[in-house]
């Protein structure tokens, strides 16, 4: 280490303009480093959704969920299978060994799908695998109401002009929308007269089918050339399924529309949405596995800004931010910011009121910066995101940074004070390489007893640990760049800027105080077995207050969204109570100051 120290001190302008280099750097990594709520801390997992229509809960778990999860089973690296049964719906989640490669994993679960065969009864879509997205899921939430256009009008946009167009944007996993009606085309058969045309369901359903179907006309041979044929196939449309020929009774053509109501009519509703208060459109965006937050957000409020103004125009209220997780994320920026620039004001004047030297203290506050760019530049490196446990743990940072700066410079301040007084000064380029080391054993020893504290959250391979490894691995490698800060770029800087007078004289009430602690210091050591007592007191009352301070997987964040889950006493509440219950909840939330 000797001759780091040596070589920096010897060509501290190389060293410093290396210094203004990694400042770049970081600052680049800083704008480039992908931003985002949380880390990536849920195991890796794949949900398979697989859609049952009329099947009860019991039917979906015996005849659709058993044989699918008896296909998966087996997979490379499976740990666990759970499952969810419901009316119409069953859902697999099947999650994988730390570790594992998801694209690999979710590629096999997909060929063990695929060998289901028959498995599943007649009427069962086929297995699904959900879109890949990030733990925290949530993008953006964005409501749409509208006085002029009906529930139908109002879901063809978000179904056909919204969502096309929020799914080409980078980043996105999937969109869901909720609420509005959904079109179908609903046939109601007048049983008395289909029976007195002698037809059955079947043959209806047949019929219905085979209006719709594309079906294949051929070619024409000419001499010189071969021309196929397209047969027109007309848009679903109640009256053109209406006239779709069903059969021939005594010559005469009998239609659909002869013996059943076919009409335009909303699709079974299993959910519904409610805007501020209001019956709406609710579409629910996913980010994708790894993506961006922020760049994926803003690039999604670029493409509702192009859309908005032609949904306005055909009087429908966009809210594009019900809920925008992005905003916890500038949150988060903004309070690091905020307590960067408290703790650069409060650091320095510290610095320079016990210092008295504005350059000394100018060099010691760079530690801050370029540490915690240093930090960045390794966590964007390594392909992590900046996040809230990442910025957390900088926060937590913040103290410890410009500890090693400061020992090593003040000592250095000292040297050359001493040096300055000497009837035979030595060299000023000695007297700071000679300081830097007489306390490099100090602060490297220090330095890692603080990351020894960290090390086992970031080794941790549970849930927990994946979520405060960030946090540990921030901290550590933002302590660690400040030790090589502390031992490079500090004595570089200490060299080109401080000058062999500057030296300094203890104020009155300094060495007061330094009086006193000299004097605290020999009271402890006079009387330590009291001291060790009462430190062993202290420590068992920690201890066994530690069961009575409850806990949470996670700290109760100020994001400014709040979640509220109803619960109903009433199995089987119908949806248009709970919509009623909505509406109260949304009028009196809305009736907050």
């Amino acid at each position: 280490m000797r001759w780091l120290v040596d070589l920096c001190v010897r060509f501290a302008g190389t060293i410093a303009t290396l210094t203004l280099v990694a400042l770049a750097l970081g600052i680049w990594a800083t704008q480039s480093a992908p931003l985002d709520v949380f880390p990536e801390f849920v195991p890796s997992t794949v949900d398979i959704q697989t859609e049952a229509p009329g099947f009860t809960a019991q039917q979906v778990e015996q005849l659709v969920t058993k044989p699918i999860e008896n296909a998966v089973n087996g997979s490379p690296g499976l740990a666990t299978i759970r499952s969810e049964s419901i009316p119409g719906l069953s859902v697999i989640t099947v999650q994988f060994a730390d570790k594992i490669d998801l694209y690999n994993a979710r590629q096999g679960i997909a060929e063990h799908l695929s060998e289901l065969g028959s498995a599943l009864p007649l009427g069962v879509d086929t297995p699904r695998l959900s879109p890949l997205t990030s733990s925290t899921m949530d993008l953006l939430k964005i409501g749409l109401v509208s006085d002029k256009l009906s529930p139908f009008e109002l879901r063809d946009q978000a179904d056909w002009v919204m969502k096309p167009a929020l799914l080409a944007v980078p980043g996105v996993a999937h969109v869901l929308v909720f609420g509005g009606a959904v079109r179908e085309i609903h046939i109601e058969p007048d049983l008395k007269r289909m029976t007195s045309y002698g037809f059955t369901l079947t043959e209806l359903a047949d019929a219905a089918r085979a209006a719709l179907a594309l079906k294949g006309a051929g070619f024409v041979d000419l001499a010189h050339q071969r021309i196929l044929i397209q047969t027109p196939v007309a848009a679903p449309d109640p009256s053109f399924i209406a006239g779709a020929v069903l059969g021939v009774r005594a010559n005469t053509p009998v239609t659909i529309g002869d013996i059943a109501k076919v009409t335009e009519s909303p699709a079974l509703r299993s959910g519904d949405a409610l805007v501020m208060g209001r019956p709406g459109v609710m579409l629910s965006l996913a980010s994708q596995y790894g993506a961006n937050t922020m760049e994926t957000t803003r690039a999604l409020e670029a493409t509702l800004a192009q859309l908005i103004p032609a949904l306005k125009a055909q009087g429908v209220t966009v809210y594009p931010a019900l809920h925008r997780p992005a905003n916890f994320v500038e949150r988060a920026l903004g309070s690091l910011e905020q307590s960067l620039v408290i703790a650069a004001i409060l650091i320095l004047a510290v610095l320079y009121l016990f210092l008295r030297d504005w350059r000394s203290a100018l060099i010691t506050f760079l530690a801050i910066p370029l540490s915690l760019l240093a930090a960045v530049a390794v966590l964007e490196r390594m392909g992590l995101t900046l996040n809230t446990m990442t910025l957390g743990g900088f926060a937590v940072a913040l103290g410890v940074l410009v500890d090693d700066a400061i020992i090593g410079i003040e000592n250095i301040l000292r040297r050359l004070g001493e040096n300055a007084k000497a009837p035979q000064p030595r060299s000023r380029l000695a007297v700071i390489r000679d300081a830097t080391l007489e306390v490099r054993g100090p602060v490297v020893y220090a330095t890692l007893v603080v990351i020894a504290v960290f090390l086992p959250e970031l080794f941790s391979t549970s849930v927990q640990g994946k979520f405060v490894g960030p946090l540990a691995l921030a901290f550590i490698l933002a302590v660690l760049a400040s030790l090589g800060v502390a031992l490079t770029a500090a004595p570089a800087l200490c060299a080109l800027f401080l000058k062999a007078r500057d030296h300094h004289a203890d104020f009155g009430w300094i060495r007061r105080i330094k009086a006193w602690q000299t004097g605290a210091v020999a009271r402890v050591y006079g009387n330590f077995r009291v001291v060790v007592a009462v430190l062993a007191v202290l420590t068992v009352i920690a201890v066994a207050s530690l069961p009575f301070l409850g806990g949470s997987f996670m700290p109760d964040f100020r994001e400014g969204h709040f979640v509220m889950q109803v619960s109903s006493s009433t199995p089987g509440t119908s949806l248009d109570e709970m919509l009623a219950v909505g509406k109260r909840i949304s009028r009196d939330v809305l009736a907050l100051p």
